[in-house]
């Protein structure tokens, strides 16, 4: 922490975020910066994950967005990167311990599962000609999201709170609003219900808005 500290207080050492405004994961992570007060100390660079030429390759040997890159040091996922803002910002994200802790980092993984599926659904529409597609997988990934989004209906996080759990659900529906892989506001109102009071609480879901830039 006292390293992490000191490179994070050090102006001379650049924070970038490679990502871009349409990544949901990386979407987590900007809210995170925002809800956290870190924002002003990162730069947004964008990156082209099917840019062979694209520097993401050298920083993330997977050429996945997000990762956050503080001096010449690479660090990825967005779980990760969120888990290293909440020991920045000394708690918040994930203000428990114990068995409660794990728990809350289920139900965030859970909510990353859907967006993975929605993920895993758009890409089947982008690279794979129309006589090529499996309605099995793409039924497949459906019934993933359904599952998980009926019990994240049933139990949702705290709207008037911007943890790990809320945080990543938010970006997730808000992915899914955008691609709709399914009509999910209709099939899980009350999600639907629980994201309008999520950004109507938290000022870091407009400003992260793929409008702006």
């Amino acid at each position: 922490m006292t390293e992490l500290r000191a490179l994070w207080d050090d102006t001379s050492v650049p924070v970038v975020l490679r990502s871009t405004v349409t990544s949901p994961f990386g979407r987590k992570v900007r809210m995170a910066l925002i809800a956290l007060g870190l924002e002003a100390r990162v730069t947004l660079d964008p990156a082209d994950t099917l840019d062979e030429g694209d520097s993401l390759r050298v920083q993330n040997p997977l050429g996945k967005m997000p990762c956050l890159l503080i001096g010449d040091e690479a660090f990825f996922d967005s779980h990760v990167i969120l888990e290293m803002l909440d020991t920045l910002s000394g708690g918040g994200l994930v203000p428990v311990e114990g068995v409660e802790r794990f728990r809350l980092l289920t139900r965030a993984r859970l909510a990353d599962g859907i967006t993975d599926a929605a993920l895993l659904i758009t890409y089947e529409g982008r690279f794979r000609d129309a006589d090529m597609r499996s309605d099995k997988w793409l039924g497949h990934q459906r019934g993933k999201m359904r599952r998980a989004l009926a019990v994240l209906e049933a139990a949702p996080p705290d709207a008037s709170r911007a943890d790990l759990v809320s945080l990543t659900l938010a970006a997730c529906l808000g992915y899914l609003d955008w691609r709709q892989p399914l009509d999910w506001r209709a099939e899980f109102p009350g999600l639907s219900t629980w994201l309008d009071r999520f950004a109507t609480a938290h000022p870091c879901w407009a400003a992260t808005e793929r409008t702006q830039t």
